[in-house]
């Protein structure tokens, strides 16, 4: 899944390529993508491009009709910029292609989604705030004005494990699965750990450990294609997708966690003092 930084970095390339162009059409392919129905999407038709902001994992491309083309990649979904679009209206079918926007130029991009579980969603609003899910949204944990004490603020009402709090979309914007787990990592701190047990210095580690490691794969990814992003990201993490592997700190062997949707990876000597935890959902340290 696309989480911040590559959102971040998506918005930056589409920032570069669509602000002051016309857009021509917008084509929804897949039955499920389109989440809005007033104003329709021929309402975003002839307008121009006039920023693209970010909000946690949603991206929203503003324009000159005063209307917000908003949409969120989730799980499997991804931009693919064209500087050539195919000609012709594409046609619904079992492919990838969820949705086209053409610009007067020729050029455009497609949103695609692989898999059969469709949950890219995509919105026509008046206000981002009129998106469920960014109506929602916590913080940004990269904001100016994002500072330690506004992190333990918001965990202080929390009793839960620390991974489940960092993915909370509500309570942070923009952290997924794969950069909780390497925040934790660079915390030193077992996903498991309840965020009631925190120590105050503790709190700063993690609070310290998510900018640091946010920035870092912001600065990594900004500048790249958006074809480069995923390979980017991949090569960027420590120990999320690393099961087997050594530990890039401690030379331990990285460990997962399965659930009935994800995983989780994390290095025992580095988190869990030594001790693996169980391989099961809601798992406690094993004695």
């Amino acid at each position: 899944m696309p989480e911040l930084p590559e959102v971040d970095a998506l918005r930056g390339f589409l920032d570069d390529h669509l602000v002051g162009k016309e857009i021509a059409k917008v084509l929804p392919v897949a039955i499920s993508v389109l989440k809005t129905y007033d104003p329709p999407l021929t309402a975003v038709e002839g307008t121009e491009v006039t920023a693209v902001h970010r909000h946690g994992k949603f991206l929203d491309i503003v324009t000159t009709g005063g209307l917000h083309l908003v949409f969120h990649l989730a799980r499997a979904g991804w931009l693919q910029w064209k500087d050539v679009l195919p000609s012709g209206v594409p046609r619904p079918g079992k492919g990838p292609l969820a949705l086209r926007t053409a610009l007067t130029g020729g050029d455009g991009f497609d949103l695609t989604e692989a898999g059969t579980t469709k949950r890219l969603a995509v919105y026509l609003v008046r206000d981002p705030s009129e998106v469920p899910g960014i109506a929602r949204l916590g913080p940004d944990p990269l904001a100016d004005g994002f500072g330690r004490d506004a992190f333990a603020g918001l965990l202080a009402g929390e009793r839960r494990q620390i991974k489940g709090a960092l993915r909370d979309q509500s309570l942070i914007a923009g952290i997924g699965n794969a950069y909780s787990d390497e925040i934790l990592h660079a915390a030193k701190m077992s996903p498991y750990k309840l965020t009631s047990k925190l120590t105050e210095d503790e709190i700063t580690g993690l609070y310290e450990a998510m900018r640091t490691t946010l920035t870092d794969a912001v600065d990594r990814s900004h500048g790249l294609a958006a074809g480069n992003l995923k390979s980017e990201k991949k090569s960027g993490l420590r120990v999320h997708g690393r099961t087997g592997e050594p530990c890039p700190v401690c030379g331990d062997t990285i460990r997962e966690v399965s659930f009935h949707d994800s995983s989780l990876q994390y290095c025992p000597t580095c988190q869990t003092g030594g001790k693996p935890l169980a391989d099961r959902r809601l798992s406690r340290l094993l004695k």
